[in-house]
């Protein structure tokens, strides 16, 4: 999961917490065999997870860069993100997915027992 970090190896592209969001809604909802189709299931809930985070956390992005404002690719500002208020951020938007996944996962599996 460390490649995940930064946006994506380091790239400041794609968020790693939404990469992980949408890695857990594959295995909860993907096919188990080849032969078989994808749930639609999988892609209601990524979906519906990405507008989410979008409107909630990324103030419209998904994208590392937008959400924490490094330039990973700059030796400094990577230095530093450890030790500064980003670090933080980055930190509250790992807690803000987990709760809206979690909370999708709950609900998903409340709707299964009625």
């Amino acid at each position: 999961m460390g490649p995940f970090g930064a946006g994506l190896a380091a790239t400041g592209e794609v968020c790693g917490n939404v990469v992980g969001a949408l890695a857990a809604f594959g295995l909860m909802f993907s096919r188990s065999r080849e032969e078989e189709r994808e749930s639609p299931l999988m892609w209601s809930y990524s979906q519906r997870f990405l507008q989410r985070f979008r409107e909630e956390i990324g103030g419209g992005s998904i994208l590392c860069r937008d959400l924490i404002g490094v330039d990973w690719q700059d030796k400094a500002q990577a230095k530093d993100f450890h030790v500064s208020e980003k670090y933080r951020e980055c930190l509250r938007i790992t807690g803000e997915t987990a709760k809206i996944v979690g909370g999708m996962i709950e609900q998903h599996l409340l709707s299964q027992r009625a």
